[in-house]
């Protein structure tokens, strides 16, 4: 199939827009690298009246250094970049990770850092990674920039707290903590994860640990964190909290893995990721 009819439109900056965003609201979509939206065009599971390609506002690309070790992230930076930039993997190495696992070579080099987020899809890796890495997105509209917390975007199944006249433009990302780890489950390389783990640990004993695919979002494990957090960080923290972790999950079971089975493993990734964390954390 085909797109239904629609008009074009490039913006050459953000504040541009947003602008059109405003004029059609509710009745826009934005165009990034499209790997999401132009399935659902064809199959015109989405019929917008104006369609706003974001590829011209270059500022949406920036990889920018923080103060205090963190990132600024531009919405459109692609996985693959995310993946390679050094910037990246010296300041947010589970997030240059989590992006090497997002699907295929050809989806990395057009998928966007912004357009993952925005669709929010449950199995995807750079929203748990974001969550795990307590970063804020900067969402700009019509009245400026609004900075909502990882934990408050993502509101359920491709649902976030992106507003019809808002573009999410930026990704705050602070330094990370030295311990962390990631791992996830596919039926082949490229899938969506069966089930993922993105995971945190500092010195202090903060911990972070976020499942992906056992939910309908990105969800903390808390079970798993406390006992991650409760020290001490030895051989036997991270089973223990495995153990815990199917707690916090709410997975569906469906033709590719029951519901059962992505609970299971939830709690040998989070044991997994947490013996990753401990292991940097000691280095």
């Amino acid at each position: 199939m085909k797109p239904a009819p629609f008009r074009y439109a490039r913006p050459a900056t953000a504040a541009e827009a947003v602008a059109l965003l405003a004029s059609t609201p509710g009745e826009t979509k934005l165009l990034a690298g499209g790997q999401s939206l132009v399935p659902l065009l064809n199959m015109r599971l989405v019929r917008p009246a104006v369609l706003v390609d974001l590829n011209g506002a270059r500022e949406l690309g920036r990889i920018d250094a923080a103060p205090r070790g963190g990132l600024v992230l531009g919405a459109l930076v692609r996985h693959a970049d995310l993946a390679a930039a050094p910037l990246v993997r010296e300041r947010a190495p589970l997030l240059a990770e989590a992006a090497r696992h997002v699907g295929h070579a050809a989806i990395r080099n057009r998928g966007t850092l912004g357009g993952s987020l925005a669709h929010a899809d449950p199995a995807a890796e750079l929203p748990a990674a974001l969550l795990a890495l307590d970063a804020t997105l900067g969402l700009l509209g019509p009245r400026g920039m609004r900075r909502v917390a990882a934990a408050d975007f993502f509101r359920g199944l491709l649902a976030t707290a992106l507003a019809d006249d808002e573009l999410l433009a930026e990704v705050t990302v602070p330094a990370p903590p030295r311990g962390w780890g990631f791992g996830e489950i596919a039926r082949r390389p490229g899938d969506f994860a069966l089930a993922g783990v993105a995971a945190s640990l500092d010195a202090e004993g903060h911990a972070r640990v976020v499942g992906f695919g056992v939910a309908d979002r990105p969800v903390r494990l808390r079970a798993a964190e406390a006992l991650a957090a409760a020290g001490p960080v030895d051989e036997a923290m991270p089973a223990r909290a495995g153990r815990a972790a199917a707690a916090d999950c709410a997975p569906a079971g469906d033709v590719h893995a029951s519901a059962a089975y992505r609970r299971h493993l939830a709690t040998v990734l989070t044991e997994d990721a947490l013996r990753a964390a401990a292991g940097r954390l000691r280095a």
